[in-house]
């Protein structure tokens, strides 16, 4: 008697994970990402004071 297992073959190179694409495309487009994380940084900061004004 034979049984047949159906394994899946191991993949030669795994894939890259989201975290190492995200970096290697920032890395690629540096300026376009450094300028849209300093964007956001000035946006919360500044929801962050208005709410604190505002609250006081």
């Amino acid at each position: 008697m034979s049984t047949s297992t159906t394994q899946k073959p191991e993949p030669t190179e795994a894939k890259p994970s989201y975290v190492k694409l995200a970096m290697r495309n920032m890395v690629q487009k540096g300026g376009t990402s450094l300028r849209h994380f300093a964007l956001t940084a000035i946006a919360l900061l500044t929801v962050l004071v208005g709410l604190a004004y505002l609250t006081r």
